[in-house]
């Protein structure tokens, strides 16, 4: 169980790989993150920029000074930085779990407030609304990402617990 918002490191491995592709400053990087997420997360300035200082004074960044540009600070990846990024690429890989308790921590509230009568979510006219055909639209929206990205959706009519005995990970009981 996630105790609060994106897995622990995301933000600091998407600095890394985007640095890795070419020098970049903080807002350009917030940007590339928007574009991956599709448009539907963007981490806040007061994320991104100290980790590029920190960076920076780890010796894993070094400045680069545009005079074409000369009011952006741009940070390009060092050999120290590329085996930091190394590092981060095996520890990400034991993230999948974070997303799976972020996406669907957010799903169950979501459809907590369609169907709980502990809340009382009112929405103004012509918005998302917390309900059956709008839950609906986000699993198809998730089935054609699916599709897009692997190939054609089959679903998996197993129970939490014998989905993971046959792919052999143990449940997270945090």
């Amino acid at each position: 169980m996630r105790k609060s918002g994106p897995p622990k490191g995301l933000i600091s491995y998407l600095v890394l790989e985007l640095l890795d592709e070419k020098p970049r400053y903080g807002y350009e990087i917030l940007k590339e993150i928007n574009d991956i997420s599709g448009g539907h997360w963007e981490p806040s300035y007061g994320s991104v920029y100290p980790i590029l200082y920190k960076f920076e004074d780890k010796g894993w960044t070094t400045r680069v000074e545009r005079e074409e540009e000369s009011d952006r600070k741009y940070f390009e990846l060092t050999d120290a930085g590329r085996d930091e990024l190394a590092e981060k690429r095996r520890d990400s890989g034991s993230k999948a779990a974070d997303f799976v308790d972020v996406i669907l921590g957010f799903y169950h509230v979501y459809v907590a407030f369609a169907t709980d009568d502990r809340f009382e979510v009112e929405t103004p006219e012509g918005l998302f609304r917390f309900d059956e055909t709008f839950s609906s639209w986000i699993i198809e929206q998730l089935i054609r990402h699916h599709e897009r990205d692997f190939g054609t959706f089959e679903r998996i009519d197993a129970t939490p617990e014998a989905f993971y005995e046959r792919e052999g990970v143990e449940p997270d009981d945090d």
